[in-house]
């Protein structure tokens, strides 16, 4: 298909991709080359029309196998156009969109909408930058997620609420490269605790040695001085100072709140990496040349070799559901 030929909006999406269409079109970005098997490589396959099933001639179990197998799909009896409806929605709304929305929308249950949610935000998980790291200026920062103590009864403020500032909630930590006039890029990840050893750790992870460095007037951040041009902005006293600031950043942490407060209204810490992972792919991808359509296609092009089973989703497989590098 052509890329002036490709559906533009949720609407075209949807009125150009039934379910034949949709899985044809899967086949075709998946197997450009002719359909080979996802579990020996064989090119001895014959399909099978009326179930939309291959059958391997060279494996010995599991011949036969689908478009969905080695994707976040497999295992699903959602049809593709369904898929990549929602996919749309979650990629290209700038808040998010609710599992209840999804719900209506496409017709499915929210359980299900909720689940093929997380299984779109694996596809979002690139990792592009721990191969490149960030470089120029970047911006050092780090937030808390967590609900409101005024806003507790008054038993479960005791019980959570230990001190002041961030506690009882979750601490993620972001680094943005800044650009004039060019699209900015972020990395964030949820972090155990904010201090020096680990943040700098992160620091030293994703950002090139010798990159000019923005930080807060936190401590912790004083181990990076003899590696980086580090800079401090005391926000006690001012918020900008000589260009010396992390607005750039406060920005994106606004941007991930909305979505957060405003959409999803409640978020389990142990599900806030993939909340985060959906953000930061949404405020990367913001200037994507081919608009909406381009982020479709970019996740869509992420989801081979990847999969999230609702076991591991929900820790029934005793697994912990987290991520260990998020980028």
């Amino acid at each position: 298909m052509n890329a002036e030929d490709f559906p533009k909006t949720l609407r075209e999406v949807i009125r150009h991709f039934d379910a034949d269409k949709a899985h044809d079109f899967f086949v075709s970005l998946r197997w450009p080359d002719g359909v080979i098997c996802p579990r020996c490589n064989s090119k001895r396959v014959s399909f099978i029309r009326t179930r939309k099933l291959w059958t391997c001639m060279d494996c010995t179990k599991q011949k036969q196998f689908s478009v969905k197998v080695g994707t976040i799909f497999e295992g699903s009896p959602i049809k593709l156009d369904k898929w990549f409806a929602a996919m749309w929605m979650l990629t290209n709304c700038k808040n998010g969109i609710s599992s209840y929305e999804i719900h209506r929308s496409i017709g499915v249950t929210q359980k299900t909408a909720w689940f093929m949610m997380h299984r779109i935000r694996v596809a979002m998980q690139t990792g592009s930058f721990v191969k490149d790291k960030l470089k120029g200026l970047v911006e050092v920062d780090e937030s808390y997620i967590g609900g409101l103590s005024r806003n507790m009864h008054k038993d479960k403020r005791a019980k959570k609420i230990k001190g002041t500032g961030g506690a009882g909630k979750t601490a993620i930590q972001g680094l943005l490269q800044r650009h004039i006039g060019k699209c900015s890029k972020v990395v964030a990840e949820v972090v155990e605790h904010t201090r020096g050893e680990l943040l700098n750790t992160n620091v030293r992870k994703y950002v090139l040695k010798g990159t000019e460095v923005h930080t807060d007037a936190l401590p912790a951040y004083n181990g990076l001085d003899e590696e980086y041009i580090h800079e401090v902005i005391d926000h006690a006293e001012c918020y900008v100072r000589d260009g010396v600031t992390t607005n750039g950043l406060e920005n994106f942490w606004s941007l991930l709140k909305r979505g957060i407060k405003g959409t999803y209204v409640s978020v389990e810490p142990f599900h806030l990496f993939r909340y985060l992972s959906e953000q930061v792919f949404r405020f990367n991808e913001r200037k994507d040349e081919d608009g909406d359509q381009g982020r479709f296609l970019n996740v869509l092009g992420h989801v081979i070799g990847k999969r999230l089973t609702y076991r591991k989703l929900t820790g029934q497989d005793g697994v912990p559901d987290a991520l260990p590098s998020q980028a």
